[in-house]
């Protein structure tokens, strides 16, 4: 059984920072692409950002040059550096790590940040 464990949301005032943390319990991790993808409430869940097993990057337009994700093969661990954080970041962060032959789901971390 495959786990994702993320870390590192909370309450942030707006401008501030976060980095959110997902850990991945196999070696599975180097070949999957992972995103963070995120949802409020009364929301689709909407993809973040992403990275392939090559290290390419894509942002949803609404995060470009303040969020940046990245990768790190030996810890099995994608990050997702958020700065300049807005109201509108509010949300349940998921991590997801995938390819062809799997497609597996962290539990989510709450991001909240305060006008």
């Amino acid at each position: 059984q495959v786990q994702l464990v993320e870390s590192g949301g909370g309450l942030v005032q707006a401008g501030g920072s976060l980095r959110l943390s997902c850990v991945v319990s196999r070696s599975i991790f180097s070949f999957a692409t992972s995103g963070w993808y995120r949802q409020a409430p009364g929301k689709q869940r909407e993809l973040v950002a992403g990275i392939s097993s090559a290290g390419i990057t894509n942002y949803v337009d609404s995060v470009k040059g303040r969020f940046t994700i990245s990768r790190d093969n030996a810890k099995k661990t994608v990050y997702l550096q958020m700065n300049g954080l807005k109201p509108e970041d509010t949300a349940v962060y998921y991590c997801n790590a995938r390819s062809s032959y799997f497609d597996y789901w962290g539990q989510g971390t709450q991001v909240t940040v305060s006008s």
